[in-house]
């Protein structure tokens, strides 16, 4: 039976993994589907303390992972495909075997909501369509950017790029936002933002070098398509986080993500199952605070431990 199993390789589970390896709680991270987690489709990341001239997100990842390597953390190619919490031995099914933990920690991230149109996928992280403008938003300097989405989350992100692009056009297929009255107000005043109102996403158009260039629209009222330039497009709607095979023994939000009791950021219902990053934070969704709740995670499964 392993001491201390870690789910997920993104900010918030490598860094769980440096903190235990280092209290010699020996333990087994599974990498998940995608290793390095969302950070590694991020070409830049100029926001993480300590790297004043930004550094690739696989860079970065990759760092993290040979720290806790060094420490003697050990590492494996593995999904969970379902999960028994119920008894003090945690049970994980991985890919038709099966793995015991006194202790676990989940750090499975999150997934942005696509839309699936063309040219979506090709231009994702790093060629000009993003679900982070907190993340990417620097790179649009005088610029124009779309934001897609109706909500607040739409909002704030058509907001927030508002201090770099020269203009931000936010797509929405109602005729009007269903964000709250303040950040719809906000939205509509703002100088620097048009609304597309009735509008959807066909297609993500990129130029001669890869980049996105544009999409083309069709007003849902008519049918009619129209191409809108912009060099940046922003999803804003929604994660999808990676809780499905727990959702038997933890509490989960209206969303999917995991809940903490009340007082901890990352205990569970569960003695001894911990959460971190993405999969527990429908907020922030950075990798900075991701590594924070990986540290406490880490941290708290020391003490349970012990």
């Amino acid at each position: 039976m392993e001491n201390l199993v870690i789910l997920g390789s993104g900010c918030a589970g490598l860094t769980a993994a440096i903190y235990a390896a280092r209290a010699n709680l020996n333990p087994l991270v599974l990498e998940g589907a995608q290793p390095g987690g969302q950070l590694i489709t991020t070409s830049e990341v100029e926001n993480f303390p300590g790297f004043p001239e930004g550094v690739d997100g696989f860079e970065l990842t990759q760092r993290m992972r040979s720290q806790a390597e060094k420490f003697g953390t050990r590492f494996e190619f593995a999904s969970v495909e379902s999960a028994d919490l119920s008894a003090e031995r945690k049970v994980l099914l991985c890919e038709g075997r099966d793995i015991e933990c006194a202790a676990l920690i989940i750090a499975t991230g999150a997934s942005p909501r696509l839309m699936n149109v063309p040219g979506e996928k090709e231009m994702y992280g790093g060629k000009g369509v993003s679900a982070c403008a907190t993340c990417d938003g620097a790179f649009y300097r005088g610029k124009e950017v779309a934001v897609i989405g109706g909500g607040d989350s739409a909002a704030e992100e058509a907001l927030f790029l508002t201090r770099f692009a020269s203009k931000v056009t936010l797509v929405h297929r109602r005729g009007e936002l269903r964000a709250s009255t303040i950040m719809a107000r906000r939205v509509q005043e703002h100088p620097k933002i048009d609304l597309a109102w009735h509008s959807v996403v066909e297609e993500m158009l990129a130029g001669d070098d890869g980049k996105a260039r544009g999409m083309r629209l069709r007003d849902v009222r008519d049918g009619s398509t129209r191409e809108l330039p912009c060099q940046g497009i922003f999803l804003a709607i929604g994660h999808v986080p990676n809780t499905a095979p727990f959702a038997k023994d933890l509490e989960r939000d209206g969303e999917g993500y995991l809940k903490q009791i009340p007082g901890s950021n990352v205990k569970t219902k569960v003695p001894g199952v911990f959460v971190a990053g993405d999969c527990a934070d429908p907020h922030y969704r950075q990798a900075i605070t991701a590594a924070g709740m990986g540290c406490q995670a880490a941290i708290e499964a020391e003490r349970y431990l012990v």
